[in-house]
């Protein structure tokens, strides 16, 4: 049956639960309204006075009025989170990160997603290649905010070179469409050595600058390059005095913006200061952490979030000297060692052993905590003193299933070093809790195992 939802769950407590609808049933239509997807759902359910056509898993059809404040949820979690299918991604992007990953991995991780839906609803960056008119609409009647896309280049013929699809610039006049209609963006450049950057950058930042207000911020991130590049594109790395560079010229935009917006605008992710060698700047210059899910301002959040957790938050010190090991990807190195200095000034009884695990299994030039492999991590850290238990970041796992991107299990990677593994989250209480404070099960379910 079309435009049928099945339902996954139930709130407790919700006007659902108090409907006596159950896992199973399914939704037909709202207010005789047939519901394509998440957005209809949200939109229709948002009334103060509903009718809510449902199928019971019996076979049997309910038809329930419901009287409820405006913009209250009823309570519903369907099995597919969007009330429709992904949309994939039909560009062949020459720096698609998926493109570079060795076959025989789990499925999931070939999926390219292309979908303003998630863009929405998670964050996601779009290419606007898969949109089409009636898309821009429903977005625009609807008045979701933000949309976050994937720009590139603002030069059309280079974006359908670097999208390798012959409609990618064509697509840019949909940021026109949002524009008139009031709705908010974000964007995302990735940066390609010799290719969109220097004067193609400069272009495509002071093109973005026309949609100011509603484009609200624009990142910059450096191009990931694993080692399976055979056959693809060829990419060159940036160095350090490349990121210097780049940052130079992304300064002199903020400059620029700041005199004509009061706003930055364009911001460079973590990884170009870090690889620059120079210090990672105050929280202010982040401007709210608008792209901090982009690596934009993340060092930053961290620290100063650990500085707080160790001024206000109350830690008794260990009642004996204690031994414990972190591993992370090379990247987050400089960062980690000043955080781990300052906890020892406050517990000088505690000893971390910090481990960078290269990269073998993407190849060297990866330096993100987040694809290290259970592999790379067992290999590296056998036989090296671990001490009470091993601190890993949580965006080195899977959340639920507690694997690596290679299929390595938590527990494998336990049993091998012969060490417990405390997974810690990524804010700064956490990481100065997982340090100073006792292991335990319950203590690992709170900070990643739940």
């Amino acid at each position: 049956m079309e435009n049928c939802h099945k339902i996954k769950s139930i709130v407790p407590g919700s006007i659902a639960e108090e409907l006596s609808l159950s896992p199973g049933d399914k939704l037909l239509r709202i207010n005789g309204k047939k519901i394509a997807d998440i957005f209809d759902y949200h939109y229709l359910a948002n009334d103060e006075y509903l009718t809510l056509l449902v199928q019971k898993s019996s076979g049997e059809e309910w038809e329930l009025e419901i009287e409820k404040d405006y913009g209250e949820d009823l309570g519903l979690v369907f099995e597919e989170g969007l009330m429709d299918q992904y949309r994939s991604c039909r560009n062949k992007c020459i720096f698609c990160f998926i493109d570079q990953m060795p076959p025989g991995m789990r499925e999931t991780l070939y999926f390219k997603d292309d979908d303003a839906r998630l863009s929405f609803l998670q964050g996601n960056y779009i290419t606007l290649t898969n949109m089409s008119d009636e898309d821009v609409k429903r977005i625009c009647f609807y008045k979701l905010s933000p949309i976050n896309i994937s720009i590139h280049t603002m030069n059309p013929a280079l974006r359908c070179k670097m999208l390798n699809n012959r409609f990618a610039g064509d697509a840019l006049s949909k940021i026109w469409d949002f524009f008139d209609a009031g709705i908010t963006m974000n964007a995302q450049i990735v940066l390609c050595k010799g290719i969109n950057d220097g004067a193609e950058l400069d272009f495509t930042i002071g093109e973005l600058e026309k949609f100011l207000p509603y484009m609200e911020s624009v990142s910059v991130v450096p191009v990931g390059k694993t080692k399976y590049r055979e056959g693809l594109f060829p990419l060159e790395s940036f160095n350090r005095e490349d990121a210097r560079a780049v940052l130079h010229q992304i300064f002199s935009w903020q400059e620029k913006m700041l005199s004509r917006h009061k706003t930055r605008f364009v911001h460079a992710s973590d990884e170009w200061f870090l690889t620059a060698g120079w210090p990672i700047p105050e929280a202010e210059y982040y401007e709210g952490y608008g792209q901090i899910e982009n690596g934009v301002g993340m060092a930053r959040s961290l620290m100063d979030e650990v500085s707080a957790a160790l001024s206000s938050a109350k830690f008794s010190p260990p009642k004996k000297s204690k031994e414990i090991s972190l591993a992370t990807g090379v990247l987050a190195v400089p960062i980690l060692t000043g955080l781990l200095e300052s906890i020892r000034e406050k517990f000088p009884e505690i000893t971390v052993h910090l481990y960078p695990i290269i990269n073998h299994f993407f190849g060297e030039e990866i330096t993100v905590a987040g694809l290290v492999t259970g592999q790379d991590l067992v290999a590296q850290l056998r036989g090296k003193p671990l001490g009470e238990y091993l601190l890993i970041p949580s965006v080195m796992i899977r959340p639920k299933e507690y694997d690596f991107l290679d299929d390595y299990t938590i527990k494998e990677v336990e049993s091998t070093l012969q060490t417990r593994v405390r997974i810690v989250q990524s804010d700064g209480m956490s990481f100065v809790r997982a340090i100073v404070e006792p292991f335990s099960q319950d203590t690992d379910s709170r900070e990643g195992r739940d």
